[in-house]
């Protein structure tokens, strides 16, 4: 039965890793036009940010709990 949310969880990290790979090209094919809106560009990147931080805890949560 734990096996299913591990499988649940690694389909969307997969997810957002494509989203955040996507997310790079975009941004590096805007950063390279001077005329685009910069502000565009600040938004794009929280987004990319905001999806590595998910990934990280998606990750995190498939590693067992260790006691140090």
């Amino acid at each position: 039965m734990t096996e299913e949310p591990s499988n649940e969880t690694m389909t969307k990290i997969e997810k957002l890793r494509v989203e955040h790979r996507d997310l790079d090209q975009v941004l590096s094919r805007l950063c390279d036009d001077h005329n685009v809106d910069q502000l565009q560009i600040r938004r794009l990147k929280k987004r990319k940010l905001q999806l590595k931080d998910t990934i990280t805890r998606l990750e995190s949560q498939l590693l067992p709990n260790m006691s140090a």
